[in-house]
């Protein structure tokens, strides 16, 4: 059974989200919060599995929580909520730690879903969000051999391999698509992936994404499009 607790301002939203979540015999839904010092204080009592988190709330809105949730009980997992899908708070809460970002005009079995991915460690992303933030955020193509400026971007130990890869993953290419633009194997891509992940410091593709682009490694798409 997985143990959630649901943060949110206003006490519809959290009454509909047990609702939703609640029957399902896969979820016990352990507490509910209506800012995120609350959330942050109930996690640690409550110790859930997943922590379905608004992100505009008062006191400690849900990044704030979030980044502190992901410094004390990295064990918990993360999953953003927003009534506002704006390109910025999907950034910010991915960079604060949450293991996924969703609005809230999905479905139940979207949620549900959701909730199970973050759970399994997983991420997820609305794939209207992580179109739009790719599109928003990085050019394409990006070139296939690594510039000076990219390996100025890059940390020191980072293989001029590994950054060809990880200005390829940032175009949102997946790992076969890597696989045959540099002529190398799928399994090759993915080891190269799981190191890039360590020597950045990220946890997924999207956190990936995000580093590429605040680093420098990948431009914004500033384009008339």
């Amino acid at each position: 059974m997985i143990r959630v607790l649901i943060a949110d301002d206003q006490p519809l939203v959290r009454r509909g989200l047990a609702l939703i979540l609640g029957p399902d015999p896969e979820f016990e839904v352990v507490g509910e919060a209506e800012d995120g010092a609350r959330a942050v204080a109930l996690a640690r009592e409550l110790r859930p599995d997943v922590v379905v988190m608004d992100i505009r709330m008062p006191v400690l809105d849900g990044v704030e929580a979030t980044a502190e949730l992901a410094k004390t009980l990295p064990d918990v997992r993360v999953l953003a909520l927003s009534t506002f899908d704006m390109d910025e708070y999907v950034v910010a809460a991915l960079r604060a730690g949450a293991y996924g970002f969703l609005p809230k005009d999905v479905s139940p079995e979207e949620l549900g879903a959701a909730v199970r991915t973050v759970h399994g460690g997983e991420a997820v992303v609305a794939p209207r969000l992580l179109t739009r933030l790719l599109t928003a955020y990085v050019r394409t193509p990006a070139p296939a051999r690594p510039s000076a400026a990219a390996a100025a971007a890059a940390p020191p130990d980072m293989t001029r391999r590994e950054r060809e890869i990880w200005q390829l993953l940032a175009t949102g290419l997946d790992n076969a698509e890597i696989a045959a633009e540099l002529d190398i194997s799928v399994s090759t891509v993915k080891n190269h992936i799981t190191g890039i992940f360590g020597k950045l410091g990220v946890r997924d593709r999207a956190q990936a994404v995000i580093a590429a682009y605040e680093s420098g490694l990948v431009e914004a798409d500033c384009g008339s499009g």
